[in-house]
């Protein structure tokens, strides 16, 4: 409900709070009821834009729920085949973004795609474990044998390495594709165009 001001919305959550314990004997749960601008709040996992004419967006929240998601699957495939990773991947993917298709604002579905691509390369970094294997797989990969050293040496952790651009040139975005990794970006669009 929108009000002028904060304490007019107070007064408002209190008289409704009033009425509902009067007539229903309900509570109002005050975690999820406050008095707040609309972009601050969420619900049913969406959340609104601060301009002129709000847009609907994916709540924070609700990212953050999928990443706790998903870190459990990526921490079961490291030593599992990747194909079968990013199959497993794509059926919670698939009905996350179902669920989301309302949003407006694409800027999510994006950002989750990186990190899960960059999630993904890290799961291959970890399996190819020593620096001789390292060097094999990204020459076999197509890199030049010296930048492969290089990559294969450089003493940086897993997290940075999967984020590096060797590591997007050895294992493109394509490639993961065709193991079956479904883009939440491409499938928001096809679910857009198709209600």
């Amino acid at each position: 409900m929108g009000v002028q001001s904060k304490r007019a919305g107070e007064r408002v959550t209190a008289s409704l709070e009033r009425l509902l314990w009067k007539r229903l004997r309900l509570r109002i749960n005050r975690d999820k009821s406050a008095v707040d601008r609309p972009w601050n709040r969420s619900f049913l996992g969406y959340s609104v834009t601060m301009h002129l004419e709000p847009k609907l967006k994916v709540a924070p929240e609700s990212v953050k729920r999928l990443k706790g998601k998903l870190r459990i699957l990526f921490r079961r495939g490291r030593g599992r085949n990747l194909r079968k990773v990013c199959q497993e991947l794509s059926i919670v993917l698939r009905g996350w973004v179902a669920y989301y298709r309302m949003s407006d604002v694409k800027v999510s579905f994006d950002r989750l795609d990186e990190w899960i691509r960059r999630k993904l390369r890290l799961i291959l970094w970890r399996q190819w474990k020593r620096p001789r294997t390292r060097l094999q797989e990204l020459a076999k990969r197509g890199l030049a044998e010296a930048c492969a050293a290089v990559s294969a040496y450089n003493g940086h952790g897993p997290w940075w390495n999967a984020g590096a651009s060797q590591m997007h040139q050895a294992v493109p975005t394509s490639a993961l594709r065709r193991l079956g990794l479904l883009s939440l970006l491409e499938e928001h669009r096809r679910l857009a165009c198709s209600s």
